[in-house]
């Protein structure tokens, strides 16, 4: 089929890749030139395990094109996918203005029948807005449908959740506009579930929301256990053995980030609050979550006193391994917390120090993880980077003005690490 995908952020350009690995004729449209220059010359602008090959090898195929014209991209498709960013406000709602362009611009230009599908995450409604904009801009009558389909992907394992998804959400209104997505999903053998359109959009706010709960009580969990001694992964281990639980996201740790969680979860609150709800719970899953942060801060005070005129090093930016993301990253406000309180900090991420030089520019950059340590008075771990787990404990050690390490990923034994000799804080250990 011939699709195009509008905006090639971390989920457009992800779903333009693989839509065009699974077989589809695909044009991937955005307004940055310099992003579609790169895209064409096979390069992309983002660290994602898998993408870059793949876009090189359909681009090689002609499966796969980029285009800064949606003029283009709509004339030639059957079915145009909306991928666009919707940031946040300071009211904590969705700026859907973005979306609202690529709608007046797909009603400008289309010259057959089109299903227009939003990806984005985007407030229930959204579609009712999207067909109404699109109305209004369709002055030639040409027949459409809208849909949503919202999307899954975990950074990092980007490629992998869309080509092997637990589950595909269609939000439609009529048997046409069911048809296409199904023939469009066809290939990847899914369980597929049809709603009606507000269905799918709340599915995706749901998810989220259920996900960042699920971080927040074990991180809440985790502050009980230091207080009565006892192992935080081993009470992670013993919930997460129900299968109406799970294991997935009961990791404690500095809380979650990345664009999708913190924004999600502050646009269902927003949008309960329009609808006459107060979702009072998912306040407090964003209190526990800011407050993991502080904590760290507060377990690196309480081993060096003060932090003034300190040395400190960070191992990790990135608000997950696997990306280059730096988006609501939790590095972000605990290294602006560690500045001003007067700490000097160098810190080390295997693909993130591009991007977290533009975010945090009053710090020393490093080329290893123990260039970081050197003569560092505390080492605080950020980010559960698989290299870390690895380190030369021995080395690190030695290189450090102090043995204390902080760790807010829970990637080291406690036991091991006094063995070692190592001041170590992780994470709702009690010992």
């Amino acid at each position: 089929m011939r699709l195009s995908v509008i905006g090639t952020g971390y989920v457009g350009l992800t779903a333009a890749a693989c839509f065009a690995k699974i077989g589809h004729q695909v044009i991937g449209v955005d307004n940055d030139p310099k992003k579609i220059s790169l895209l064409k010359e096979g390069k992309i602008p983002i660290y994602e395990p898998k993408l870059e090959d793949i876009v090189k090898e359909e681009m090689a195929k002609g499966r796969l094109a980029f285009t800064t014209e949606i003029a283009e991209g709509v004339k030639n498709s059957q079915i145009v996918f909306i991928a666009v960013g919707t940031p946040p406000k300071e009211t904590g709602e969705p700026d859907l203005s973005a979306v609202e362009n690529v709608a007046r611009q797909i009603g400008e230009n289309m010259v057959d029948y089109l299903l227009i599908v939003e990806k984005s995450t985007v407030p229930v409604k959204t579609g009712e807005w999207i067909k109404r904009t699109i109305e209004r801009y369709n002055k030639k009558k040409i027949p459409f449908d809208v849909a949503s389909n919202p999307e899954f992907l975990r950074e990092g394992r980007a490629v992998d959740d869309f080509l092997s998804p637990d589950r595909i959400v269609i939000g439609c209104e009529t048997t046409r506009a069911k048809e296409l997505l199904l023939e469009v999903y066809k290939p990847l053998n899914s369980k597929i579930l049809v709603t009606n359109l507000e269905s799918a959009e709340l599915i995706k706010h749901a998810s989220n929301a259920f996900l960042a709960m699920k971080i927040s009580f074990i991180n809440a969990v985790a502050i009980v256990c230091e207080a009565v001694k006892a192992n935080i992964k081993e009470v992670a281990d013993g919930v997460g053995l129900d299968k109406r639980i799970g294991r997935d996201f009961l990791d404690a740790g500095i809380g979650y980030g990345g664009f999708c969680f913190p924004k999600d979860l502050d646009a269902f609150i927003k949008i309960s609050e329009e609808l006459g709800y107060d979702f009072r719970l998912l306040k407090v899953v964003r209190e526990i979550n800011n407050e993991m942060r502080e904590r760290l801060i507060k377990k690196a005070k309480e081993v060096l006193w003060n932090l003034r005129d300190k040395k400190i090093g960070v191992l990790g930016l990135s608000f997950k391994p696997d990306t280059d993301d730096m988006r609501f990253a939790p590095s972000i406000d605990i290294i602006s917390r560690l500045i001003a309180e007067g700490a000097k900090v160098l810190a080390y991420d295997p693909k993130a120090m591009e991007k977290a030089r533009e975010v945090l520019p009053g710090i020393n950059y490093c080329q290893s993880p123990y260039e970081v340590c050197q003569d560092a008075d505390c080492l605080l771990i950020l980010t559960e980077w698989e290299e870390f787990k690895h380190l030369d404990l021995k080395r690190v050690k030695a290189l450090l003005k102090l043995p204390v390490i902080i760790d807010g990923r829970n990637i080291f034994d406690p036991k091991v690490m006094a063995k070692l000799g190592f001041i170590y804080r992780g994470v709702g250990w009690g010992y």
